[in-house]
């Protein structure tokens, strides 16, 4: 059963405004100075504005890893901590798959195009394949567990597809594109094309939006619109909302709730796989450490958004993003995570279940 959480009493919301007066008073240490922030803004506000669309790209990815989290957090109340880390092996799998074609920074658009359709399938396929084994020998094993037995089964299988990662970034010998040192970040070939559309367009300015940013806009975009509408008005969909609601109505009325749960981890992970695939084509650069803080950006954006939203996650994932470049840009990167978590208590003191999540409790 769940109930609705209470109003919160007067001194309360005074003690939060106290607290946001301090953070923005003692800010200035940790170079949060807004007056010297508005100034460069008003000095240069193409910065401002090339940051942006660094942040929605990359808030992009962040919101197709989040899908991940709220999606299985939403069918089983599960915090599936190992899920950054199966984007990583989405991006090993997609790099090894690539190398596997040949390809390389000379090779043409056209020649790329075939060798990153079969990546992005590939990758899909073996993290899905992953969640799915995952799901049944670790998790299932334990859904009628106390909620911290499944948690702490997570965290494990977390560490075990790290160290995998750890390992297949040490197979130089046997995959080439791997290079020698397991620990060390491996190069992606840099397959999309980098055309500057503004200037394409004949916009003179600083801003550069290229189609490398376009593509991977547009490919989670469309990745995430797809889910959106396959669960909303599909039949499978349609199930999954209802073992979400209520899982034991959903079996009375002839729904296979364990079908469903698998069918939510396939998705989950293909979504893992096509994410991985996405940054290493980004960034060019991928490591066996990146779904560390990938995740938890990840995680956080689920929860900021409203866990079990999808809508929210792709709202929370935006939102990191954009929080992200701005505080490397205007602040510090050493206090992007930082900003990042305050701005995150301070949304959940004045929302418990996040932006778009609904404000409920369940009844002990």
């Amino acid at each position: 059963m769940k109930i609705r959480y209470k109003r919160q009493p007067a001194w309360n919301w005074l003690l939060y405004l106290g607290l946001i007066y301090i953070f923005l008073l003692l800010g200035p240490l940790a170079g949060f100075d807004i007056s010297r922030v508005v100034g460069e803004i008003a000095k240069n506000p193409e910065l401002l504005i090339q940051q942006i669309l660094v942040g929605l790209v990359n808030g992009a990815i962040i919101a197709i890893i989040a899908l991940g989290y709220t999606m299985v957090y939403g069918i089983i109340e599960l915090i599936n901590f190992a899920h950054g880390d199966l984007y990583m092996l989405g991006g090993f799998t997609a790099l090894s798959a690539i190398g596997a074609f040949g390809v390389t920074d000379s090779s043409t658009w056209q020649q790329s195009l075939i060798p990153i359709l079969a990546a992005l399938i590939i990758s899909a396929v073996v993290c899905a394949s992953i969640n799915i084994l995952t799901e049944r020998y670790a998790y299932r094993p334990l859904r009628k567990a106390p909620k911290l037995a499944p948690l702490i089964s997570a965290i494990g299988i977390s560490f075990i597809l790290q160290n995998i990662g750890l390992f297949w970034g040490g197979l130089g010998s046997f995959i080439p594109v791997m290079g020698g040192n397991a620990a060390a970040p491996k190069s992606f070939p840099d397959l999309l094309p980098r055309i500057d559309i503004l200037k394409q367009l004949g916009i003179e300015t600083s801003i550069q939006f290229t189609t490398k940013d376009l593509i991977v806009l547009l490919f989670a975009i469309l990745l995430m619109t797809g889910l959106q509408l396959f669960v909303k008005y599909t039949r499978w969909g349609k199930a999954m909302r209802a073992v979400a609601q209520n899982p034991d109505a959903a079996r009375i009325m002839g729904i296979n709730v364990d079908q469903i749960i698998v069918m939510t981890f396939l998705i989950g992970g293909a979504l893992a796989g096509a994410a991985g695939l996405m940054v290493g084509l980004y960034n060019n650069t991928i490591v066996f450490t990146m779904g560390f803080t990938a995740g938890l950006r990840a995680f956080t954006a689920a929860v900021l958004g409203g866990i079990g939203n999808i809508v929210g996650a792709m709202l929370g994932g935006v939102l990191i993003g954009l929080l992200s470049a701005l505080s490397d840009q205007y602040f510090s990167s050493r206090w992007t995570n930082a900003w990042v978590f305050a701005v995150l208590v301070i949304i959940l003191a004045f929302r418990p279940g996040g932006l778009l999540g609904e404000n409920v409790q369940e009844k002990v």
